[in-house]
């Protein structure tokens, strides 16, 4: 039997959060397209779960009835009002959003959605008018003949493109044919997921919960609020950190979870639904490069994940509205040299350049100042107000400003 060629002007790898973004962008802007996904959906993804106003901007571009309509009403998602900080000394400093009566912007500042439900919620509005989409279809192989790129899938289609869209991830397939699957431990985390059920002590607002564990600088134990009484719980340290003082991210996790004064008492009675399940974060502070000839990166490919938070689909998908944008101007031109994406890093960067300024300075201080540093500035009054004086910029962002890229 003679393979089926197939033959598009973009190709998006990968059907996750940045690349059903790209997609569903491309769809409103009318150009067809194909997208590629080795898994079927729904699907696991090992992922904190937490989806901030950077996810909701993107919606409400899309279409404001997602965030207005649809969250609210879907069971697998559930509003959180704010942030509890726990400092290594064990304080409690807590970040809620309180809407006052009749004001504009009554809106939470997360939603939380295991990934299995937000992926699948994603891509069942992929739109077959504009995109072919391919699900249990990996890339085998990647070549590129002059100005198209050929691909060959699992499923044995021959593909041509003009533009490549990467989406597929920290171990991309376009990553490794380029060469650039490479781990930076200074700019990358190593993390833990366990999803349980009856986690004790949970804020009736739905509170997402940091922890900072003494003795353990650049990391976290986190617990995220789920529906149906479950919770995320996990745990992450700069690879870096790690390997130089020799700390077993799974070794720390249990501890933490079965000995830890703060939070071992939460545990007691609470149910593991699952084992640990580890994955790694490129952070956004490596500033790959993320263009080049026929092809531009999204998301985790991109290595897109905020460095101070460790939040990465919202970034992932400012990045694949983004790319959707470019690809447009690079058809309209009929050209896709690296030229035409020239100020493609600029912009999936510019919101990202506070965190990362942030978090090369965190890198380069001492664990002790680290330490006092966070246990210092959690409860203190002025980062509150300034908590509080920021917020309802950051709902206004979100729910009332558009999009604004530049080529």
């Amino acid at each position: 039997m003679t393979a089926q060629t197939i033959r598009t002007d973009v190709c998006i790898i990968g059907a996750g959060p940045a690349g059903a973004t790209t997609s569903l962008f491309l769809a409103r802007l009318g150009i067809p397209h194909l997208v590629l996904d080795a898994a079927v959906f729904p699907r696991d993804k090992v992922c904190g779960d937490g989806l901030d106003l950077k996810v909701v901007r993107v919606l409400r571009h899309l279409d404001p009835g997602i965030v207005l309509e649809e969250l609210p009403e879907n069971p697998w998602f559930m509003p959180c009002w704010g942030t509890r900080f726990v400092t290594q000394n064990g304080r409690t400093s807590d970040f809620v959003h309180r809407p006052g009566p009749g004001t504009t912007l009554p809106h939470p500042l997360f939603w939380t959605a295991k990934r299995r439900h937000f992926d699948d919620f994603l891509v069942k509005k992929i739109d077959p008018r504009f995109a072919d989409f391919r699900q249990g279809c990996g890339v085998e192989r990647i070549e590129k003949a002059g100005r198209e790129w050929h691909l060959q899938t699992s499923t044995g289609e021959h593909i041509r493109s003009k533009l490549l869209i990467g989406a597929d991830g920290d171990h991309s397939a376009v990553l490794r044919h380029l060469g650039e699957r490479k781990i930076d431990r200074r700019h990358y985390a190593g993390t833990l997921r366990q999803y349980w059920r009856g986690v004790a002590g949970l804020d009736p607002q739905n509170l997402i919960e940091v922890y900072f564990p003494p003795g353990l600088p650049m990391s976290y134990f986190y617990i995220f609020p789920l529906p149906n009484g479950e919770a995320n719980v996990g745990y992450g340290m700069v690879s870096e950190v790690a390997a130089k003082h020799g700390h077993k991210l799974r070794d720390i996790f249990k501890a933490l979870i079965v000995a830890d004064p703060v939070m071992a008492p939460r545990f007691r009675d609470a149910e593991p639904m699952e084992e640990p399940q580890g994955w790694g974060l490129p952070l956004a502070s490596r500033r790959r490069r993320a263009f080049g000839d026929g092809y531009l990166l999204v998301g985790d490919a991109a290595s897109l994940v905020c460095p101070t938070s460790g939040e990465g689909i919202g970034t992932g998908m400012v990045s694949g509205y983004i790319a959707a944008l470019f690809a447009r101007r690079a058809l309209e031109k009929k050209q896709f040299d690296a030229e035409q994406f020239k100020n493609y890093d600029r912009e999936i960067y510019r919101r990202l350049n506070s965190e990362i300024r942030l978090y090369n300075m965190m890198m380069h201080i001492g664990p002790g100042i680290y330490d006092f540093g966070l246990n210092m500035l959690a409860p203190n009054p002025v980062f509150k107000w300034s908590f509080y004086r920021r917020v309802n910029g950051w709902l206004k962002t979100a729910y009332e400003r558009p999009f604004e890229v530049h080529y």
